[in-house]
């Protein structure tokens, strides 16, 4: 049983203990006046008391257990997907997938017990001491630039990645067939990095499968270690074979001598992989090419005993672990070939080996098809877009593309136990097993689900290919829990939990994220596909479900103000309070954080989401849900109560509201370091002086009419460079704010405190082109706007990419440079949508 789940009974046993104690026990009989026993009326009393209070604390822990319960539940309306929508038989052309992100090259069955294929490689003897394993893409490890040329979400991909000397192209293609996914094969081409390197280096490369449970893997051993094939069987893939090809020459047929390392043992666990095989390069080897001169290698036991088997066969629960390593000279290229047993029973004729001269036409037929492909849905070329610009648009979308993951397991949860103004301390539960196909933010810093990212990657992948999209939604709706919660972010299996800080792991059900995923909703009920809209008749119950917690769990102080829960506590390190559910971190809110704020960002985030339930509800027929959510859409989008609660006169635009003082300094006390330091004017309710993206949240969202007097004055300051405006796109914080640049702490630089973010700028070029097609006052501006914040953004993601090969996190307002981590191919990727012009 986990930690969280053991209930903790003592407060009310004890109570109740208490209320019978007095019950049970002879009152003292003292005489009062008049000659009564107010001993006995006394004792009486007070055992009614203490019995309602027992009975109060039993109803409050009664409640408190209740709402533990529903946190871990799952929501009971209808899955938004079919049943079994990720298995061989309803969806065999998404079975098998690149859907292990933190792993540079890796397929992987989408299943929670699933077949798993990787890459690792080294250059052996370029440092004393075992060479630098490669594996997971890591931040700080040397290698890249690194990611996808292309890649369809579906079928084809081609990957580069530059190490050092060396250039790897890794590229993979699928064939369908069969009943339990089809057929795939590998191509992995290493050459130097650059043309007449005189000194090329040795290098191994690391072929791997690993099974996740009682499935069976048969290796077939040739001469010197080599293998000549791998037969496996698993219930949901039936009879499969692996086979490693003899390497080659790149773009050449003859064979090329190759040195052959095999190791097998139990699975240890997917985070130990690496570590397992850096421990077992212990081994002197030498490669003897006929005719050259031998090099000595690092290399694994060349046996195929299975280690860790035990006497009695155990270690088959956990899986199995089998790893071929191949040593050659640079350049080669080596080709890994997975076929299916239904696949190749499927016809009258058995099908040839998709490898050789007809994995390169199948490559490249791919790659062709991918470029007109391109082409067709974003129209770069006809729109007048550069070759560099078209190829940063296909990077864009592929690396977004290549960052899908299939992710399955229990994340850990801390139930909201605040009952009546208290609350009753509990340790995290684990929330049931579940299943999650997502895009990642990023492949090396943050390679896991994060609620209001992908709102935004699914912006860019529908247009692309809009099953992809309502498959993720569809499987970010599962996470539900029976209060409607969704979790922030997602920590599903051993390999995502490996790579996330303890203090992350824990999600609260108090905390809510921008529902992002509501926007490409949006975009579904303007396209009018009947896919997207059976999609969304399915979808709405537990659309509606999430949009109604939302909207109950964050309300405000006063009716129509909404107020996100989870702000850091104002701890004396910190400058200004962090509010992470709300997606912007260190953005500057309320001095001092309390229950009396009001946060403008949220309030238009709950607008857009009435505003779209509500047309959702109307096209659906759904009468009772429309009648609920039109006069709250109403209400959120009506200017009065927007400016009553949000805009603030003496700062001349839409604002926070909180006890708030902008006398707050960190400084340096030593041995503490830098401390918090709080001066005068002492903190009062009032506007929060914090000009940034907050400040246009009612224009990001397009919620203010084209005529509103308020929208002249958001043009003003997002327009002047002495605030948001800057040559690389719009500053998350204006040059003037106080907190402008600003560490929160002595260890936390400034996140959006200045930086140019992608996402939100990619909302104001909509909300712009928005403006700028609809008569007012101040269309022409907002168009001659749009045409430039365009220019500035594009041209400046298009110089960075050029310079580094990364698309990043955030941008300097300074001098544009990338920043944060890298690749950052989540929503950096609506760069190629800013290109499009498709809003």
């Amino acid at each position: 049983m986990a930690r969280g789940e053991r209930r903790r009974r003592g407060a009310p046993a004890d109570g109740a203990r208490t209320a019978e104690r007095a019950a049970r026990s002879g009152p003292a009989r003292r005489e009062g006046r008049g000659g009564r026993p107010r001993g006995a009326a006394a004792g009486a009393a007070l055992a009614v008391v203490v019995l309602s209070l027992a009975l109060g604390l039993s109803g409050c822990w009664l409640l408190a257990w209740h709402r533990a319960r529903r946190a871990v539940t799952l929501h009971s309306a209808p899955p938004a997907l079919p049943p079994d929508s990720s298995s061989p038989a309803v969806a065999p052309d998404l079975f098998w997938g690149t859907y292990r992100p933190h792993v540079y090259f890796s397929m992987k069955t989408r299943s929670p017990q699933p077949l798993l294929t990787g890459l690792m490689w080294a250059q052996q003897g370029t440092t004393p001491g075992t060479p630098k394993l490669r594996h997971t893409c890591e931040q700080g490890d040397g290698v890249g630039p690194y990611g996808w040329e292309f890649h369809d979400g579906l079928s084809f991909g081609r990957q580069h990645i530059q190490d050092g000397a060396l250039r790897l192209t890794t590229e993979f293609v699928k064939r369908p067939g069969g009943q339990h996914g089809g057929n795939w094969s590998w191509r992995v081409t290493v050459e130097p990095q650059a043309s007449g390197t005189s000194a090329l280096p040795l290098v191994s490369l690391f072929f791997y499968v690993v099974t996740d449970g009682k499935e069976v893997l048969v290796p077939e051993v040739g001469a010197k270690g080599q293998l000549k094939f791998i037969s496996g069987h698993t219930s949901e893939l039936g009879d499969f074979r692996f086979t490693l090809m003899p390497p080659t020459s790149p773009g050449d047929t003859a064979p090329k001598y190759g040195s052959y390392n095999v190791f097998w043992s139990s699975n240890p666990g997917l985070p130990l992989l690496t570590e397992m095989v850096k421990s077992r390069l212990n081994n002197w080897f030498q490669h003897r090419p006929p005719g050259a001169s031998p090099e000595r290698y690092l290399g694994l036991p060349g046996s195929l005993k299975w280690e860790d088997r035990g006497p009695s066969g155990q270690g088959q629960g956990q899986g199995q672990f089998l790893i071929q390593q191949v040593t050659l000279k640079v350049p080669f290229s080596v080709e890994l070939v997975f076929e299916s047993g239904s696949a190749q029973a499927g016809g009258s004729q058995a099908l040839e080996q998709l490898a050789g001269s007809l994995l390169t036409q199948a490559l490249e037929s791919h790659a062709e098809a991918f470029r007109e492909r391109f082409e067709k849905t974003f129209q770069l070329k006809e729109k007048g877009l550069s070759s560099e610009e078209q190829a940063l648009g296909q990077v864009a979308l592929s690396g977004l593309l290549g960052g899908i993951g299939y992710f399955y397991g229990q994340g850990l949860v801390l139930p909201d136990m605040e009952v009546e103004g208290s609350k009753q301390k509990v340790d995290p539960v684990l929330f049931p097993p579940v299943p999650l196909f997502t895009a990642v933010p990023s492949r090396s810093f943050f390679p896991r689900g994060f609620l209001w990212d992908e709102g935004f990657h699914q912006l860019v992948i529908q247009r692309w290919d809009p099953r992809l999209t309502r498959e993720a939604i569809g499987h970010w709706l599962g996470l539900l829990n029976a209060d409607g919660w969704i979790g922030r972010e997602q920590v599903l299996g051993d390999e995502a939990r490996a790579r996330v800080p303890s203090e992350f792991l824990v999600q609260r059900t108090a905390h809510a994220n921008p529902p992002t995923l509501l926007l490409p909703v949006a975009h579904m009920l303007e396209g009018g596909d009947p896919a997207d809209y059976a999609f969304l008749r399915r979808a709405f119950p537990r659309l509606r479900a999430w949009f109604s917690w939302l909207h109950q769990s964050q309300a405000g102080p006063v009716p129509l103000s909404y107020r996100w829960r989870g702000r850091d506590p104002a701890l004396p390190t910190l400058l200004n309070p962090k509010t992470l559910p709300s997606g912007l971190d260190d953005y500057p809110r309320a001095s001092h954080p309390s229950p009396t704020e009001r946060h403008l960002d949220l309030r238009c985030w709950v607008a857009l989401g009435a505003r779209v339930l509500m047309r959702l509800a109307e096209q659906l027929g759904e009468a009772e849900a429309a009648a609920e959510l039109g006069p709250l859409a109403a209400s959120l989008e009506a200017e009065e109560s927007l400016d009553e609660l949000h805009w603030a006169p003496e700062l001349g635009v839409f604002a926070d509201f909180g006890n708030h003082t902008k006398a707050v300094q960190l400084k340096p006390r030593p041995p503490q370091g830098l401390v918090r330091v709080v001066g005068r004017p002492n903190p009062r309710l009032q506007y929060v002086d914090a000009l940034g993206y907050v400040s246009l949240f009612p224009f990001l969202l397009r919620l203010l009419d084209p005529n509103s007097s308020r929208l002249g004055p958001l043009l003003d300051v997002l327009a002047d460079s002495r605030q948001l405006w800057s040559p690389f796109g719009l500053r998350s914080l204006a040059a003037t704010s106080p907190f402008y640049s600003q560490r929160n702490s002595e260890h936390d630089p400034p996140y959006w405190r200045g930086a140019v973010w992608l996402n939100v700028n990619y909302l104001a070029l909509g909300a712009l082109h928005y403006y700028g097609h609809l008569k007012g006052p101040y269309q022409a501006r907002a168009a001659k706007l749009h045409r430039e914040l365009r220019t500035n953004l594009v041209s400046n993601v298009r110089r960075q990419y050029q310079a580094t090969g990364f698309l990043w996190e955030q941008y300097s307002d300074q001098d544009g440079r990338g920043m944060g981590c890298r690749p950052f191919q989540g929503w950096t990727s609506l760069v190629l949508l800013a290109m499009a012009e498709d809003y």
